[in-house]
């Protein structure tokens, strides 16, 4: 049996992070956190719901990022995957951040 789901997958290498700040769709605008981050995209988890479809543009809101434009790809579980709008200076901002002010987050809990 062959399971095929159709999922476009990041090629880009994920760098974990933990960023705190705001998506917003539309008028709403919820609290969030980036879980991890590539130039190409984000895994973003949320607060509270946000009614928004695969294919809907959101900003990203961060003091240490600015302001990221990016396209829904997925959402799963209060947990978003936004892939940057490529017309917007997304990737650029993203470049920079790691650039100058990525620390490395490896998990608290050791087994």
């Amino acid at each position: 049996m062959q399971r095929n789901l159709n999922i476009i997958t990041r090629k880009a290498e994920r760098k974990g992070c933990r960023i705190f700040g705001k998506v917003r769709y539309l008028t709403k605008e919820v609290d969030a956190r980036i879980l991890d981050m590539s130039l190409t995209g984000m895994a973003v988890e949320i607060r509270s719901p946000l009614h928004a479809a695969s294919g809907s543009r959101v900003q990203i809101l961060a003091d240490d990022l600015g302001t990221l434009q990016g396209i829904i790809r997925w959402s799963h579980n209060g947990r978003l995957g936004i892939q940057f709008d490529p017309n917007s200076n997304a990737q650029a901002q993203v470049a920079s951040y790691f650039r100058f002010f990525h620390k490395e987050v490896r998990p608290v809990l050791s087994r």
